[in-house]
């Protein structure tokens, strides 16, 4: 039997010259993306595992929205108060030993008022424990992908073993905007009061015109000035995080910048329609030779606005493809890439299914194959 290995195949369906694209911003990490077409729009240092501070607190909202979608508890649910938590220093709720809160009110306590007491209290109430809530909190972090991230415990409190990288904090924020839409609103709430002591919501962009609905500030000497933030304008969503920042006032002034940089300076471009046949890939031992590629959804590319027919689009797959090849079965990458941006990558599927060819005819290519095999050997020699 010969055995044919499969190769990278490339199939260039416009190749241009862009231009030049350049942003930088005083943070010292960060990630912004377009949510809706997932582009990344821009990328500092994304990747290196930093002190998170208040904006792994994230994390612990995400545990605990878990925790009501499956049932464990409800937004009506009362968690006890322990000395631990009422003893909690930094940004507090202000919430006494041994009374009873809900976790309503805790999830307004965490995302309004920053409470580090908050915290405690949901990792005590759903854990047992804040040391086996962190150790699940990075379980469950590396289970969604977010592989540079490590907790030690539900604040964000200074500890060498409490990361978080730039790119993990904006899919982490993508994740509560999208699979909890029910409990986002918290994030833009302005104010909340307990204790009879009424705080604002720290989030500097709220009230700003940019259309910020979210998410999460966070500082510490070590971590400086950070923000994980989401905004609407239009259509458009982008969700970022920038840290580092030496002071709150450059902080408000570079979320800001950065958030009306990402929506002035792309626009979408429609690509392909759905269902449409953008290309084809090669089919080994196969009834046809090709199979027609599309995409279930309209591609629509985000690019910067001065080089809006300057990108390339190609096709990657491992082919040629043996038959049989199922009908809608992902087999190849649309990849799309313009200068000073990351490549966005779409699935494409198998128009049509493809049956393997008949036995006289996989008889015939594997004698073709056998007589290219001979004639090489015979011209090495």
């Amino acid at each position: 039997m010969t055995v044919v290995k499969a190769a990278l195949c490339t199939i260039a369906l416009l190749a241009t010259t862009v231009s030049g694209w350049a942003f930088e911003t005083i943070g010292k990490s960060a990630y912004v993306i377009d949510v809706n077409t997932g582009t990344v729009l821009y990328a500092k240092d994304a990747d290196r595992p930093i002190p998170p501070a208040s904006m792994s607190k994230l994390m612990t909202l995400n545990m605990l929205f878990e925790a009501i979608d499956v049932g464990r508890v409800t937004m009506d649910t009362e968690f006890s108060v322990s000395q631990k938590a009422h003893l909690m220093g930094g940004s507090k709720m202000f919430l006494r030993e041994g009374e009873r809160v809900t976790v309503k009110n805790l999830i307004q306590g965490i995302i309004v008022q920053s409470g580090n007491d908050a915290c405690v209290v949901v990792a005590e109430g759903l854990a047992g424990s804040e040391a086996e809530f962190a150790r699940k909190m990075t379980v469950r972090a590396q289970k969604l992908g977010m592989t540079n991230s490590t907790f030690a415990n539900s604040t964000g409190w200074p500890d060498p073993n409490q990361r978080m990288s730039a790119k993990d904090l904006v899919l982490l924020a993508t994740r509560l905007l999208t699979e909890f839409p029910e409990y986002y609103g918290f994030f833009s709430q302005a104010s909340f009061t307990w204790a009879e002591i009424t705080q604002k919501n720290r989030n500097p962009l709220l009230k700003q015109g940019i259309g910020a609905d979210g998410l999460k500030t966070g500082h510490t000497q070590e971590a400086g000035y950070g923000l994980v933030g989401s905004a609407v304008q239009g259509d458009r969503r982008v969700t970022f995080m920038i840290t580092g920042m030496q002071s709150s006032a450059d902080r408000s002034t570079e979320g800001a910048r950065v958030a009306n940089w990402a929506f002035r300076n792309f626009l979408k471009k429609s690509l392909y329609e759905k269902d449409a046949v953008i290309g084809t890939a090669d089919v080994w031992l196969g009834k046809t030779k090709t199979v027609g590629l599309y995409s279930p959804a309209d591609i629509i590319a985000l690019l910067p606005y001065d080089a809006l027919d300057d990108y390339n689009v190609t096709i990657k797959y491992n082919g040629p493809i043996e038959a049989p090849i199922a009908k809608d079965a992902q087999i190849a990458t649309l990849i799309v890439e313009a200068k000073g941006m990351a490549a966005t990558k779409y699935p494409l599927y198998a128009k049509k299914a493809v049956g393997k060819a008949g036995l006289f005819a996989r008889m015939k290519v594997s004698a073709d194959k056998i007589k290219e095999e001979l004639i090489g050997n015979s011209d090495d020699r």
